[in-house]
């Protein structure tokens, strides 16, 4: 499990040894066809901002040869804000004193058609609070079965789940699942987690590796941008846990993501970092580079300006006319909603944006056939002359 390795990785040695980079470590690994994780420690590093246009010139080129100039399209549907955790930066904190909501399924099917009258969308992402005796593995299956006729790729971000429950999602239309651990940091984890099933650190960094178990066709990763002053430090744990898993799990399709923390209703909890524009690009370019294949995604957290700007530089999956509350998009527009979005533009301006900068929005990119095709090739023995 990855909380093993990441027992013998010092955040304190980590943070110190970016902050050591030179221009000389940044110009080394921008040489490079395959980088090394010492690699990003420079590409993220303050040394590397000299080289900002550089490192974008190569994140197009790395994403065009490996994507094309393709931006995958999602839309998100919240199915509940009833959370029992108390996560102090969340709109779904426990002790927040706001209606909760979880969809029925009747509800859940209105929400569906609602998203189909939005625009073409094929990838819905389903995302609850954890509240497993309400809102379990029971109640996310039957989300998925009544999903089926109206989407082809699903996901979910949920509470973290056992290895045997993913797999028996996936029996039910489950594609991937996206689990952010939020930081890696593992004495702040508590801090910022102080009760509930999420305070459990080693359960939430493990639950990659049980998706893996689970043969997850596609495991979404990601940090909260402002829990760390270090967030240098933190995305390069991740890139660790990301060369970890394709190490383990090579037949899986990794993403990451970067949210920054944006206003939510949860008591006023203040950033103890505001990345720039600058820096987030930059970020963004140092994982490209890192890494060609991996899938990056931006949300509607993100300005309209910033994410068409990044969609033409290394971005290659992004959200559209996302609403953050349950049943925001037909029965509960007023719902409790977990962060307010930058983006509000229709999935058709989204759409018309990103072809007038020349990419092409796809709304499908995976169809469970693919599955059946990928185990036939697998398991299909090879005749010798």
């Amino acid at each position: 499990m990855f909380s093993e390795e990441l027992q013998h990785i010092s955040w304190e040695e980590v943070s110190s040894r970016i902050a050591a980079m030179t221009d000389a470590d940044v110009r080394r690994a921008l040489s490079k066809e395959q980088c090394t994780v010492d690699d990003f420690m420079a590409l993220v590093s303050p040394a590397a901002i000299p080289h900002l246009e550089t490192m974008a010139r190569l994140s197009r080129r790395y994403t065009e040869e490996r994507f094309g100039r393709t931006i995958s399209l999602f839309i998100p549907l919240y199915l509940t804000n009833s959370c029992t955790n108390s996560c102090v930066y969340c709109g779904f904190h426990i002790s927040n004193p706001m209606a909760r909501t979880i969809l029925s399924e009747e509800e859940i099917i209105e929400e569906y058609k609602a998203i189909k009258r939005l625009g073409t969308f094929e990838n819905l992402l389903l995302v609850t609070g954890e509240n497993p005796a309400k809102a379990g593995v029971p109640y996310l299956r039957r989300a998925l079965e009544l999903a089926k006729p109206y989407f082809s790729n699903l996901k979910i971000e949920v509470m973290p789940l056992k290895a045997e429950e993913y797999s028996e999602l996936t029996r039910h239309g489950l594609n991937g699942v996206i689990c952010f651990q939020e930081t890696y940091h593992r004495e702040h984890y508590r801090l910022y987690h102080p009760r509930g099933m999420k305070s459990h650190f080693e359960w939430r960094v493990d639950a990659p590796d049980r998706m893996g178990q689970a043969q997850v066709h596609s495991i979404g990763m990601g940090v909260l941008i402002g829990l760390e002053k270090e967030w240098r430090t933190d995305v390069t744990l991740m890139a660790c846990h990301l060369r970890y898993l394709q190490k383990h799990y090579w037949r899986t399709r990794y993403s990451v993501n970067f949210p920054r923390m944006r206003p939510a209703e949860n008591g006023g909890f203040q950033p103890n970092v505001v990345l720039t524009d600058k820096e987030l690009a930059q970020l963004t370019f140092a994982m490209r580079i890192f890494d060609h294949d991996v899938d990056i995604s931006y949300s509607t957290r993100e300005t309209p300006h910033f994410r068409d700007h990044m969609a033409t530089l290394g971005v290659t999956t992004m959200s559209a006319a996302s609403r953050t509350e349950p049943g925001g998009y037909a029965t509960h527009p007023q719902a409790l909603e977990q962060f307010s979005v930058s983006d509000e533009r229709s999935a058709q301006e989204v759409e018309q944006a990103l072809r007038t900068l020349g990419r092409e929005p796809v709304w499908k990119d995976w169809d469970t056939s693919f599955d059946q095709a990928s185990s036939a090739l697998i398991n299909t023995p090879v005749i010798r002359p």
